[in-house]
């Protein structure tokens, strides 16, 4: 994949991280995708997995924005570096990470692993959780 398809790609994709709507989003991904986030390190696999994650997922934060910094070419994919800005609570955390994905033959996400440190997370996660 070039860099031109890979912002080309990100530029549809990225958005549907947006909003609460995971069927848009899992869309993107194969029938047999595999999925994995720090949320879930032993990942998912099949969409109908991804699908029941993602409800929970975008349910929790529908207002979060993901952004391209640099898509990095590799074989059957790309390296992602993003930004997101996720609201939470009272607060906006801007996180850098990145996340590699791989194609398969359609154009759908087969594999799709997700890197960034959540520390800056944690602190206020806990602040709203329910004791």
């Amino acid at each position: 994949m070039t860099k031109n398809e890979a912002r080309e790609f990100a530029a549809r994709w990225l958005p549907a991280w947006t909003g609460n709507d995971p069927e848009k989003l899992a869309g993107y991904y194969s029938e047999d995708c595999f999925y994995l986030d720090p949320s879930i390190p032993d990942g998912v696999k099949g969409k109908q997995n991804l699908i029941r994650y993602f409800k929970k997922l975008l349910s929790q934060n529908p207002d979060w924005v993901w952004t391209q910094i640099e898509p990095i070419p590799m074989e059957g994919g790309f390296l992602n570096k993003w930004s997101a800005r996720i609201p939470v609570g009272d607060k906006t955390i801007d996180c850098v990470g990145v996340c590699f994905l791989q194609f398969d033959g359609q154009g759908k996400i087969r594999r799709n692993e997700v890197y960034f440190d959540r520390s800056e997370l944690l602190p206020e996660i806990s602040r709203y959780r329910k004791p």
